[in-house]
């Protein structure tokens, strides 16, 4: 119904706060952007003891309402479910979470598909012990090692790439939880940024290349994980830092340390965080969200400026690029269309008699905004089209005497292969079809990307070169990462 890449997953996790599953449903309820398929919260009931060593290795993730009991051990609790966070949990579920840690998940699918037996956080007992995993990314080598696994008689009870760091953790040969986890992010790549919760501590780690984000915040006493800080905004924790590149840490009760840090050839953080996947009130690498967007949009009427009379954002990706775009061109912003906020998942379809229906339900023009009116219509981004087109159809529609769409990222060409649900490379529209032609199949008057140098300098920091440290491949074709499982080929140094 929507023409969007589609959102990867959110973590969350909180290490020694007594209300640790509470806090952890509020930052996935901040976090529901990023995933609305499934969601899922694990805590531990109490603290190890020294006699609480060896438990035997028995991977497994558990279903809703599932516990993962091993008589003498502490206990780690898991309640999962498909749907949105605010349908899942309630008063008693929450309740089944007990402890002062947990970690929480929501997703949407990018490797497995949409089934409660591949939503997260995944858990099982090991011989490091039990623990419970939340992954937001995807490895590219995950089939090829899944497949190794299962060759030596690993069972896997998920189709989820996450999965294989568990098998990974338990089959390594280090002999605690920590270098074992450390192991065995050494053996995938891709993109991982992912918070592993066990009986008294919490890992949180992200892939060499940094593709997706993870923070540290502290609330109190406790210690926080968090895909973004919006998160912790609504908790009230404050922001401590992000998670480097590669980096490795341990957060204990006494506070956080570096347990390993994998080396780095160069940093490859998703640009698409910034033009579409992050909450505008997030600090994504650096940069709060809702300023480099206007920055977007201030280029990008730099780079495409046009007569009209007023500048409508397509809601809600495209609101902050449209005030750049009017501030900077002097052309007044207006709300010109409206955004249903309470579509349902599935819907009763119309005939087709009822034009424009899909398009409709969720977002719908203001006439008395946009009659007469030549309109600049800014959106984040054109993936197949046919949502664009139908947007300007609609405006005419509604009376506007010419629609002028500009979009604040350049032309969609690629897949994603870490972390994005994507189409595949002939659904892309600009991957096929020259700019002119797609303005022609859109039916705009005019048509204007942002530049990708002009992406790049609005999102870099004054202390970096943005080429070196953002990936850009679903625009440019550059993969950082070989694709071992679709032949992405790899990647030379960007503008070599």
């Amino acid at each position: 119904m929507f023409d969007k890449f589609h959102d990867e997953c959110g973590v969350f996790g909180i290490l020694n706060h007594k209300d640790a599953a509470n806090l952890v449903y509020l930052g996935l309820y901040a976090l529901q952007h990023r995933g609305q398929e499934s969601a899922g919260i694990a805590s531990v009931s109490r603290e190890p003891t020294r006699s609480e060593s060896n438990i035997g290795e028995a991977i497994g993730s558990s279903g809703a309402g599932e516990q993962i009991i091993n008589p003498g051990t502490p206990q780690i609790h898991v309640e999962k479910e498909m749907g949105y966070v605010a349908d899942i949990f309630n008063e008693t579920r929450l309740a089944r979470l007990p402890g002062n840690s947990a970690v929480g998940h929501v997703r949407y699918s990018t490797a497995g598909g949409s089934m409660l037996c591949n939503a997260q956080p995944l858990v099982a007992s090991t011989n490091k012990g039990p623990l419970a995993l939340a992954h937001n990314g995807n490895l590219v080598n995950g089939a090829e090692l899944r497949r190794q696994l299962e060759a030596e008689g690993a069972i896997f009870n998920t189709m989820s790439d996450t999965e294989v760091i568990v098998h990974l953790i338990a089959r390594s040969k280090e002999p605690d939880l920590e270098r074992a986890f450390i192991d065995a992010l050494s053996r995938v790549k891709g993109a991982y940024s992912v918070a592993l919760l066990s009986p008294g501590r919490m890992f949180a780690a992200r892939d060499p290349y940094g593709f997706r984000p993870l923070v540290i915040g502290r609330l109190d006493d406790a210690i926080a994980v968090s895909s973004e800080t919006c998160a912790f905004d609504l908790i009230g924790a404050d922001v401590v830092r992000e998670i480097r590149a590669g980096e490795v840490v341990a957060i204990e009760q006494h506070g956080v340390r570096v347990a390993h840090q994998f080396p780095s050839v160069r940093e490859a953080r998703c640009i698409f965080e910034h033009v579409y996947f992050a909450r505008p009130d997030s600090v994504i690498f650096g940069n709060n969200v809702a300023d480099v967007r206007k920055r977007f949009g201030a280029q990008l009427a730099r780079e495409h400026p046009v007569a009209a009379d007023i500048v409508v954002p397509v809601p809600d990706s495209g609101v902050f690029a449209a005030l750049g775009y009017a501030h900077e061109s002097g052309i007044p912003f207006e709300f010109g269309i409206v955004r249903n906020h309470y579509v349902a998942r599935t819907f009763i379809e119309p005939k087709q008699s009822i034009r424009h229906f899909g398009v409709k339900v969720k977002l719908n023009p203001v006439r008395e905004i946009v009659t007469g009116k030549r309109v600049i219509l800014v959106d984040d981004s054109i993936v197949r089209g046919t949502t664009s087109k139908k947007i300007v159809r609609m405006m005419r529609q509604f009376g506007a005497t010419e629609v002028h769409m500009r979009i604040s990222s350049p032309p969609t060409t690629g897949p994603c292969y870490y972390g994005i649900d994507t189409p595949q490379r002939r659904e892309l529209i600009a991957s096929g079809n020259s700019i002119e032609a797609i303005r022609e199949f859109i039916e705009a008057d005019s048509l204007g990307y942002l530049s990708e140098d002009g992406m790049l300098q609005a999102a870099k920091r004054p202390d970096e070169d943005p080429r070196k440290v953002y990936c850009t491949a679903c625009f440019t074709g550059r993969y950082p990462v070989v694709n071992e499982e679709k032949s992405a080929v790899d990647v030379m140094p960007a503008h070599a």
